[in-house]
């Protein structure tokens, strides 16, 4: 099992459980959001002008966006099936951490830290370090300690990052798709067997049978007259 399939197992087990979810740079904000939020979706009309206000600004910085498109791809590398772009998992986070402003300041510290970690150690920001530095910097803060009584700022903003790229993909078409969720499938349910009924002196009436029973048929809406029997 690769490391992805495990991050899968890992979703489908606890469905990313415990994530608590709770300033505007106007450059390429509406871009960010038509590219995933473009689409019908059943919001009231005060749902609808209040996610238009938050598609309307942009939080992050454009290198802010870069940095936590990369740390999204080291989360959850690429696959056949999709990649954390297609997914539209940046702009995930832009929304989100819009939406619950009480991320914002734990996000723009880590990724503050992130940006002077790698400018100390490494003379460059992260997305420029190779991988095998990049993953340097994440063995430091992808492990929180289990002895701590609160954990470092950079941990607590690593652990949040991941939570928000799952939940992006794999809340997202592709990630659907890649899980095979099949959601609600309709069944066909041909009533109390005969057998239940006939050990309570019970059947069901044929004209009720042939009509709520019927496979063809059971979709149709019911008519009754004024003294409440059935027409049809």
């Amino acid at each position: 099992m690769n490391r992805r399939d495990s991050i899968r197992s890992l979703f489908l087990g606890s469905m990313v459980g415990g994530l608590a979810l709770e300033s505007c740079v106007t450059s390429s904000g509406e871009t960010l959001s038509k590219k995933v939020w473009d689409y019908q979706y059943g919001r009231t009309p005060e749902e609808k002008a209040y996610d238009e206000e938050l598609l309307n600004q942009q939080f992050f910085e454009d290198t802010e966006i870069a940095t936590l498109t990369r740390l999204a791809n080291l989360i959850l590398p690429p696959s056949p099936e999709g990649t954390i772009e297609e997914a539209g998992v940046p702009e995930f986070i832009e929304f989100i951490v819009k939406d619950f402003p009480t991320l914002q300041t734990r996000m723009r510290g880590g990724l503050m830290w992130l940006k002077n970690h790698c400018n100390r150690n490494y003379g460059k920001a992260f997305v420029q370090c190779s991988e095998d530095e990049q993953f340097a910097v994440l063995d430091q803060i992808a492990y929180p300690d289990p002895n701590a009584k609160e954990q470092k700022q950079e941990v607590q903003f690593f652990s949040l990052v991941r939570n928000l790229v799952l939940t992006g993909y794999f809340t997202s078409e592709k990630g659907i798709q890649e899980l095979g969720y099949q959601g609600n499938q309709p069944n066909v349910w041909d009533g109390v067997p005969d057998d239940v009924l006939k050990d309570h002196g019970m059947e069901y009436d044929p004209e009720w049978t042939s009509k709520f029973l019927n496979v063809d048929t059971r979709n149709e809406i019911a008519q009754w007259d004024d003294q409440g029997n059935l027409i049809s």
